[in-house]
């Protein structure tokens, strides 16, 4: 028996016996090797992968056109007078039904082409982006449209600002919640609905505790129940059935979005790379974003916020009761003291407390 070295003391031998331990070495070599190889081409495949969804996203999503100086000085106010930036990110949506044709629009008073049934939405992604918030803004708030344009409907912003109607909607919401506005985002209701179908349908939970019949003859019970993407549409679109109107479709809408966002969540959607790229090519086709928001962006705050699809909050800007404009218009009337708190919140980013306060206080 020889002595052994430090590197070779576990591993003794006859000196007339070749040392097992080179073997075992290059055993270990070939495994640590095969298991880097693997490695290297699962990152290939992810960035593959990731480059394909930012191609879908970049070749199939529309930007509204730069304002120009003179644009901006008719529809936004002076950078002054605006909310100073935060470290959060708000991002204005606005549902359309352009391509839709729900029927339900309305002929609005001193609003040219009139009104459209749009959903606002405006999305929080707080600094640690650890959770996100939506709150729906009511149509029919009663809000003063910036630019010396007097008081209308929140969603009069669309027709007054013509071809930057989403400038001025998002100025509306920035003077509303003295909050600054970092993205707007025009998505059409069909976008969703293209997810429904790539998803094949998804579970939807109704809060409305009676059973309803939209207009295109689908009945939905009080729960959880399956939609394919007619259904969803129509079930987004009703309002008529219910006595608080554009609020019930408002929790509607909330629940079909938690319902898609949840589908398309699932680690069985997200591991299938062509269900994916459809959504991402048929959600992005039917929206239209602020020049800033590219894929690179939208990308990057997808990537923060991984970690918050467990924790999305919805809810609805609190009114303070219903009634008539001076011209015969019904509106809702603004809750200032509650809008006061949630800007509050927004500035703080405790928004997800308040939200989380006021569910427990109603309950």
């Amino acid at each position: 028996m020889t002595a052994v070295g430090p590197a070779e003391q576990f591993f003794v031998h006859d000196d007339d016996e070749p040392p097992r331990r080179k073997k075992k070495n290059k055993s270990a070599r070939w495994i640590l090797g095969a298991m880097a190889t693997l490695v290297v081409l699962g990152l290939v495949a992810a960035g593959a992968y990731l480059f394909s969804l930012h191609r879908s996203y970049s070749s199939n999503v529309s930007h509204f056109p730069e304002l120009s100086e003179e644009d901006a000085q008719e529809i936004l106010p002076p950078e002054e007078e605006r909310p100073e930036p935060t470290e959060a990110t708000n991002i204005l949506l606005l549902g359309t039904d352009a391509n839709g044709g729900s029927g339900d629009n309305e002929d609005l008073p001193r609003v040219p082409g009139g009104g459209r049934s749009d959903t606002l939405m405006l999305v929080h992604i707080p600094e640690d982006s650890d959770s996100v918030q939506v709150i729906s803004i009511p149509r029919d708030l009663w809000v003063e449209i910036p630019g010396g344009r007097g008081w209308h409907k929140v969603n009069a912003g669309l027709a007054l600002g013509g071809e930057n109607g989403h400038w001025l909607t998002a100025a509306t919401v920035e003077q509303l919640l003295d909050v600054r506005i970092d993205h707007v985002a025009a998505i059409d209701m069909l976008g969703f609905v293209g997810m429904v179908e790539a998803l094949d349908g998804v579970r939807v939970n109704s809060s409305y505790p009676e059973s309803f019949t939209t207009n295109e003859g689908y009945t939905f019970t009080p729960g959880s129940q399956y939609m394919d993407a007619d259904q969803a549409l129509s079930f987004v679109r009703h309002r008529s059935s219910f006595p608080d109107g554009d609020l019930q479709r408002i929790r509607n809408q909330q629940a079909f979005i938690r319902a898609v966002i949840q589908e398309a969540a699932t680690p069985s959607t997200l591991a299938n790379p062509v269900r994916t790229n459809d959504m991402v090519a048929t959600f992005a086709e039917h929206m239209i974003t602020d020049p800033d928001l590219t894929s690179t962006r939208a990308a990057a705050l997808a990537w923060d916020g991984r970690g918050a699809l467990n924790n999305i909050s919805f809810s609805t800007l609190p009114t303070a009761g219903s009634g008539w404009s001076s011209d015969g218009q019904w509106i809702w009337h603004q809750d200032l003291e509650e809008q006061q708190r949630i800007s509050q919140a927004m500035w703080e980013g405790t928004l997800d407390e308040y939200l989380n306060e006021d569910d427990a206080a109603s309950e």
